[in-house]
Parts: structure tokens; C-alpha cells; sequence
């Protein structure tokens, strides 16, 4: 393992600002809001905001803060956060982002999850936190091998943690994380003590008799599953079948680049604008991620990989999910598609945590961090109970 510290060339953030200065801007059809993707004058002003107000260098050290590391795992190197609680006897936690995320969407739970007493909390709730970039990722870097996909990375995931020296832990995620920990679970049953996750996608059975009786707020649920479907998938499909094709314009372009990720931020969040629920200069330093990283195209690949066909889609998020290991799970009503928990039972017979949320999205550790603290909290703790 390889220690790690970004540090990113001044050359690099001022082609970055240059290519930004250099937009050739399309039109647009007057007066349709956000219906056909982002607003030309919404990502003119954010653009501008990347090019001439937000500080990479803060964003940096704030990464640099914490100790990194790089190892290589079944051919592709795996770029890791390791935050060591100074509780001796945390609980150790692997935390896996998703698309359009990366690490630096935990910056702010890695406080209050490591030092539970220096924010309020209590010392026992004290977790020594591995924070992973999937490989094609970020600091990860491409992958230029077939087949990784989420199985593949859930095993490299366990043999990271083998060579951290944790036997025994949990896995929490959201979006692809939620894939990776449940086939986590899986595959290291003897290891991994619980899975948390802030998404969950829940299919219906082909069995009529579970659509009977279900209240008003799980067939809203599943109405917005059916138009998601329909209307919201666009982005997949391409990621899904052509995600080379794709590469080149997300590779070359900044402001592309920042509007195919934007957009999913304002739609899986709870505002107008993603501003309304995310700092605008969190969401843009993970952005920047992708961009510095030349990682944007090749993050789509695991797309490709996972679910390039409806049954590849169905079978990676749908499960069902055989694990040995209590799951929890926490709705945030913003997220893509809420799931509905009577589907989510027969998918996962060993689910023994669900909570309610009021606010909040997709983007939970970014949007209410305090409630996802609380909540992965709350999981470990009733896992522990239970044994």
C-alpha cells in the first residue's frame, strides 16, 4: 500500500479554466425550465462560478487532511481514504459512493462517524472508516480491463479490508454502493457484520396479490418508479450500451462534463436547483474529481459492465439478496425512485432496519449528513443487540 496525497498541478486548473472560458454554448427552446435537461443560463452562472470562485486548493487540503493510500487489487489500482478513530475499540466501516459521487461526498460524516464525543455523540458509536474510489473512479483512476463489475469490486473490496487487517466489519452505501455492499454481504459472509444502505431500488413480484393493499404513499412510489423508468433513464442507457462514445465529449469538455453530473444532482435531490439542498461548492469539488482525474467516461464503463440489459439491471439492483447478515435501510423521500417495503422484504428476507425520512435525497451523506450519521448509528447499534 502506497501512501497517496493529491496534488494536483497548477497547469492542470488553469487548462481546466481556460476550457471553461472557451464554451461554445448551445441554444436553447424558450421557457421549458429543466424539462429538457440543464438550463443553458442555470450552468452558464455555475461554470463561471468554477471557473473564478471555487477553490480547488481548499477542497484539496480538506481531502489531503485525511490519509490516503493506493494499493493494487486484481489488476487496477484502488485509491482509499483510511480515518482511524481515536476510540481503540471502534467499530470498523467501509463506506462506498456511487455515480455522480466520489469519496468526497463522506467529508462531512467522517467527523462525527470517527469521533463520535468530539460532536456531541457518544464515544462507543466510534467507527474506524475505509472509504474506497471504485475502480475508474476518481483517484482510482480507468480501468481499461473488462469486467468489472459489481461483484468484481465487491471482492476487491473484501481483500482491501483483508489487508487492513479488519475481519469483521459493516458496509454502508448509496446508489452504486448499495449494489457493491449488498454483493459484499454476499460474498464475505463470515466478515462483514451488516449492510446499510441510503438507496435501495425495490421491483415488484410478478405475483398480483402484492400490489393489493398497498397505501397511498407506496403507489406514489411505484407510479414514480414506472415514470422514472420511462422518462428519467436516458443517461443509463447510454452508460449502459455506449459508454466509449460517450467518453470523448465528458473527456474534452468541462462544462459537458459538469452538466451530465449536475443534472442528476438537481433531480435526486429535494430542490429546484441543487443549490436548494447541496453546497454548490461540494457538489463541484466532486465534479472536479472526475474532471482532474480524466474519470468521467470511464466511470460510465461500470455501467456497461452491470447492467447493459434489462436483466442485467434487474438482477444488479433487484436481487433477491440472500444474505446471512442483518440490512438496514434509510429512505430519503427526494432519492430517484423511494423504495416500497413490502417489495423489499422478499428481497431481502434478513432486512431488519427501516427508517423514515422527512427530507432529504439521493445524496444523503452531502444533503443531511446528520441523519445518515444517526441512522448508520442506530443500525450498528441493533445489530449488536441482536448478537
Amino acid at each position: 500500500m502506497r501512501p497517496f496525497r493529491i496534488e494536483i498541478p497548477q497547469a492542470d486548473l488553469d487548462d481546466l479554466h481556460r476550457r471553461i472560458a472557451a464554451t461554445r454554448w448551445p441554444s436553447e427552446v424558450a421557457d421549458v425550465g429543466w424539462d429538457r435537461g440543464v438550463p443553458v443560463g442555470y450552468l452558464r452562472e455555475l461554470a463561471e462560478h468554477w471557473r473564478t470562485d471555487y477553490d480547488w486548493r481548499a477542497a484539496e487540503a480538506q481531502l489531503n487532511a485525511h490519509p490516503q493510500f493506493i494499493t493494487e487489487i486484481d489488476g487496477a489500482d484502488v485509491h482509499f481514504l483510511h480515518v482511524r478513530s481515536p476510540e481503540p475499540g471502534a467499530t470498523p466501516l467501509l463506506l462506498t459512493h456511487g455515480w455522480p459521487g466520489s469519496v468526497a461526498e463522506f467529508l462531512p460524516v467522517i467527523g462525527p462517524l470517527t469521533d463520535p464525543a468530539a460532536h456531541g455523540g457518544d464515544p462507543a458509536d466510534a467507527f474506524h472508516l475505509v472509504i474506497p474510489s471504485i475502480p475508474g473512479y476518481g483517484f482510482s483512476g480507468p480501468v481499461t480491463e473488462r469486467g468489472w463489475d459489481v461483484v468484481r469490486v465487491a471482492h476487491a473490496w473484501g481483500e482491501l479490508m483483508r489487508r487492513l487487517g479488519y475481519e469483521r466489519y459493516y458496509a454502508q452505501g448509496g446508489d452504486w454502493g448499495t449494489a457493491i455492499s449488498l454483493q459484499l454481504g454476499r460474498a464475505f459472509p463470515r466478515n462483514v457484520l451488516g449492510v446499510h444502505v441510503n438507496m435501495l431500488v425495490t421491483f415488484p413480484s410478478d405475483d398480483p396479490e402484492v400490489l393489493a393493499g398497498l397505501d397511498e404513499r407506496d403507489q406514489e412510489r411505484l407510479a414514480r418508479m414506472v415514470w422514472f423508468h420511462q422518462e428519467c433513464t436516458g443517461w443509463q442507457r447510454i452508460q449502459s450500451t455506449r459508454p466509449q462514445t460517450l467518453c470523448y465529449g465528458l473527456t474534452d469538455s468541462p462544462v459537458g462534463q459538469l452538466a451530465w453530473a449536475v443534472e442528476k444532482f438537481k433531480e435526486w435531490s429535494s430542490g429546484k436547483v441543487p443549490e436548494d439542498a447541496l453546497d454548490r461548492d461540494h457538489l463541484l469539488t466532486n465534479v472536479t474529481i472526475y474532471w482532474l482525474t480524466a474519470t468521467a467516461g470511464s466511470a460510465a464503463q461500470l455501467y456497461y459492465e452491470s447492467s447493459r440489459t434489462e436483466e442485467d439491471n434487474i438482477r444488479t439492483w433487484g436481487g433477491p439478496w440472500d444474505l446471512a447478515m442483518p440490512v438496514g435501510v434509510a429512505v430519503f423521500p427526494h432519492d430517484a425512485t423511494p423504495p416500497v417495503r413490502r417489495f423489499a422484504e422478499p428481497m431481502i428476507p434478513t432486512l431488519s432496519h427501516w427508517t423514515e425520512f422527512d427530507r432529504g435525497g439521493h445524496f444523503a451523506a452531502m444533503e443531511q449528513p446528520e441523519l445518515l450519521v444517526d441512522d448508520v448509528r442506530r443500525f450498528v447499534r441493533s445489530c449488536a443487540d441482536r448478537s
